[in-house]
């Protein structure tokens, strides 16, 4: 897997957690109900919900229902969260550092 396979640099912490998972199945975070895709879905997911029409600057990499999750498109390692069904309207909120601050915050919060 190179960096800019999608067509933009991934986040150094990103791409680490993507190298590292090498799993086709989404990555489900505990009992959360949120997943992250496999590296193999991403590209497909992103155009099923036309994120490049709607989010140019983003890409989507997980859902919990209708609260999708997002990277920064050649930016920093933060992960961000909006409504599918608002997205272009409202801003994307950023919800963790990285990836895996993401993770263990989600944990905890199940807990």
């Amino acid at each position: 897997m190179k960096r800019d396979e999608f067509g933009f640099v991934l986040p150094n912490l990103y791409y680490q957690f993507l190298s590292e998972w090498e799993e086709i199945d989404p990555y489900e975070i505990g009992d959360t109900g949120i997943c992250l895709y496999a590296k193999e879905d991403l590209q497909e997911r992103n155009e099923t919900y036309q994120i490049e029409e709607v989010e140019p600057d983003y890409f989507m990499i997980g859902q919990e229902g209708d609260l999708a999750y997002f990277i920064k498109k050649n930016s920093d390692d933060c992960i961000y969260e909006n409504d599918l069904g608002a997205l272009g309207s409202l801003e994307m909120k950023i919800v963790a550092a990285n990836v895996y601050d993401f993770i263990e915050k989600e944990l905890k919060e199940e807990l």
